[in-house]
């Protein structure tokens, strides 16, 4: 079933979707196994963004790619019991966040 938003996704909601959808099989395929696929996921966004670089984009396929791989990252925080804006607010929120540069 295809969701159409009229506002804007919270983290949240996009963690409570993927779980939704596949927090069976996710859990099933266990946490070594999910991590392989996001790193499947790093490598696609890497030659996207490559390709990006070298002035030739596929602005669509980059677009999946990091979509694809917010959603892997997701399926781990659920298969992990971690609540990623919870997560978000405690290191980059909470007591003005971290200190010093990225």
């Amino acid at each position: 079933m295809l969701v159409h938003m009229e506002q804007d996704m919270t983290i949240r909601e996009f963690q409570e979707l993927i779980k939704n959808r596949y927090f069976a099989t996710d859990s099933e395929r266990g946490i070594a196994k999910t991590f392989l696929w996001l790193s499947e996921e790093f490598g696609e966004l890497a030659h996207a963004l490559g390709k990006f670089e070298r002035g030739d984009p596929d602005i669509e396929n980059l677009n999946e790619e990091f979509a694809d791989v917010l959603a892997w990252l997701v399926t781990l925080a659920n298969i992990t019991e971690i609540d990623l804006t919870q997560a978000i607010q405690n290191k980059y929120i909470k007591d003005g966040g971290p200190k010093g540069t990225k």
